[in-house]
C-alpha cells in the first residue's frame, strides 16, 4: 500500500509506491519511449499527442495503485518510497535521500542509528 509523504519535487504530500508497486509501474515508464515512437508512426500525429497517448498508461497504472490522479508522467519517476530517507525527527518531512545527514526542510541533523543499521 502506498505511503503518503512529502515529495520534494512536487512540493506536496504524494502517495509513494512500495517496491512491489514500483515493479508494476516501472515497465510502463520504461517502455514509454517505444510506445510514443510507434504511436507517432501509426497515427502521423504531433509529438504532444503521442506523449499523451504513450505516457497515459503509466498515469492510469499509478492512479489504479494509489487512488491519486497524477497529471505529470515524469513525476512518476520520483514517486517511489525507497528513494527517500526516513522522516526528519524535527519537522517530519522525509530526508531527501536514504543517505542524507541533514534535513533539507529544517536543516536538522539526522540522528545516528545506534543499532548499526544506518
Amino acid at each position: 500500500m502506498p505511503e503518503t509523504i512529502y515529495c520534494w519535487r512536487c512540493r506536496l504530500d504524494i502517495p509513494m509506491l512500495t517496491e512491489s508497486e514500483w515493479a508494476i509501474l516501472s515497465p510502463h515508464l520504461s517502455n514509454a519511449l517505444e510506445r510514443i515512437k510507434s504511436y507517432r508512426q501509426q497515427h502521423n500525429c504531433s509529438l504532444q499527442e503521442a506523449l499523451e497517448k504513450g505516457l497515459g498508461a503509466s498515469l492510469d497504472v499509478y492512479e489504479r495503485l494509489t487512488g491519486f490522479k497524477e497529471t505529470n508522467p515524469n513525476a512518476l519517476w520520483h514517486h517511489r518510497r525507497s528513494i527517500y530517507g526516513p522522516p526528519c525527527p524535527s519537522c517530519g518531512k522525509p530526508f531527501r535521500t536514504p543517505q542524507a545527514r541533514f534535513c533539507a526542510m529544517c536543516s536538522a541533523e539526522r540522528l545516528r542509528d545506534t543499532t548499526g543499521n544506518g
